[in-house]
């Protein structure tokens, strides 16, 4: 260990501190260690603040991606590390990072022998008036509703196999809207879709790649628009995505995301999406409420991360 001052950032609901610091103690070695309990009311930003304002050059969140999200929004900017010790259901920025899933110690461990990595933070401002950090994806349609489908209960037993109990009624509350997406300074372009997802990284449960092009830290972020509604279209999407934008990318590692009938991928530093009506939306794998316009963008290199 470098730093010399740790501020620990963990969710009480998913990690209790007891363990939590005898997995630290094996390998935070003299740091100087500052303990901040989340709350239902304070995800983690206040408590990443007060973690920076004590002077700590690493901040790290143990929780889900509720926990990290909250933190690196707070980080973003400051230089201030962030190691992330995954507790949660999804773990959305931990799998795409390659930090160790299910144990405390080697995602400890990794924070401490790891090099600092500047990565791109997403962020997202809605018709409701909020601004709010991202470091994986956002959006409206099937991710989206599908969250707002899962049951809370049946999550916190089943784990990620909620969300595939949950997949059939998305599917169903799922339609094709018409909407409009300008990106950068382009003019807005209309067109149709019941899915629009934009992100800085594209893996999520059960290894399934949604933005096969996302890297954390390329400087844009990539759009996902998946306009399906059929049987024949479902197919064309399914071969996209597992074909084209899958198994033909382990063969060919430069060949970029290809679109589709039914499924269009772009990047971009900025994007805005306009509904004709609210809809479901999520925030790194957290469903957030609805919305009914959007603008993403991304701020390069924003976030250190171990």
């Amino acid at each position: 260990m470098t730093q010399s001052r740790v501020g620990i950032v963990f969710n009480p609901s998913k990690i209790e501190r007891e363990p939590l610091e005898k997995a630290w103690a094996e390998v935070g070695g003299d740091a100087d260690t500052h303990w901040f309990e989340t709350t239902p009311e304070d995800p983690g930003q206040g408590m990443a603040r007060e973690a920076v304002d004590a002077g700590c050059d690493l901040v790290i969140a143990a929780g889900g991606d509720g926990t990290v999200r909250a933190v690196a929004e707070v980080l973003a900017g400051t230089g201030v590390h962030l190691g992330i010790v995954p507790q949660g259901t999804g773990n959305l920025l931990a799998r795409n990072l390659g930090v160790p899933l299910g144990n405390v110690s080697a995602a400890l461990r990794r924070i401490a022998d790891a090099e600092a990595r500047a990565i791109d933070v997403g962020w997202v401002e809605t018709d409701t008036g909020d601004r709010q950090a991202f470091v994986v994806m956002v959006g409206f349609g099937l991710d989206a509703q599908m969250l707002a489908e899962t049951d809370d209960d049946l999550k916190s037993k089943a784990g990620w196999l909620a969300y595939v109990e949950a997949m059939g009624r998305a599917l169903a509350a799922s339609d094709v809207l018409d909407v409009t997406i300008a990106i950068d300074d382009g003019d807005p372009v209309a067109t149709s879709a019941h899915t629009v997802l934009v992100g800085n990284c594209g893996t999520l449960q059960g290894g399934i790649t949604l933005l096969p092009d996302a890297v954390p830290d390329d400087g844009v972020l990539d759009t996902l628009v998946v306009r399906s509604d059929g049987v024949l279209q479902w197919m064309d999407t399914l071969r996209s995505m597992v074909w084209e934008n899958g198994l033909l990318r382990l063969f060919d590692k430069d060949r970029k995301a290809a679109s589709t009938q039914t499924v269009d991928h772009a990047q971009a530093r900025r994007v805005r999406v306009e509904l004709p009506e609210p809809r479901a939306f999520e925030i790194d794998g957290e469903e957030v409420g609805e919305v009914g316009a959007f603008t993403a963008s991304i701020d390069a290199g924003a976030l250190v991360v171990r």
